[in-house]
């Protein structure tokens, strides 16, 4: 059974950068389609970057150029490097992991954009 670990977040100013990593505790093929998600206070959460088994992605029109989705199958891992950052981007950052029916979220990791 999968697991997802994310860590990398913590306080960073406007226009500093974070990258998130996300590990699998089990082998993440090449099949599963890997994405991060975020939700702010009193927000539903929300779709940022998510890569499909052949390699597309899509993001959310509010980070697109900013932030880039990746992933290390070796390593069991996804990332998700984050540029420019804004006050608006604050959030708990989650991982989701998804083969079919199967669907799998990390825990989160907070990310706060603040001066």
């Amino acid at each position: 059974q999968v697991q997802l670990v994310e860590s990398g977040g913590g306080l960073v100013q406007p226009g500093g950068s974070l990258r998130l990593s996300c590990t699998a505790s089990g082998s993440i093929s090449r099949t599963y389609t890997m994405a991060w998600y975020r939700q702010a206070p009193g927000k539903q959460r929300e779709l940022v970057a998510r890569m499909s088994s052949a390699g597309s992605t899509n993001y959310a029109d509010s980070v697109k150029g900013r932030f880039t989705i990746s992933r290390d199958n070796a390593k069991n891992t996804v990332y998700l490097q984050m540029n420019s950052l804004k006050p608006e981007d604050t959030a708990v950052y989650y991982c989701h992991a998804q083969l079919g029916i199967m669907i799998r979220w990390g825990q989160g990791t907070q990310v706060t954009v603040s001066s």
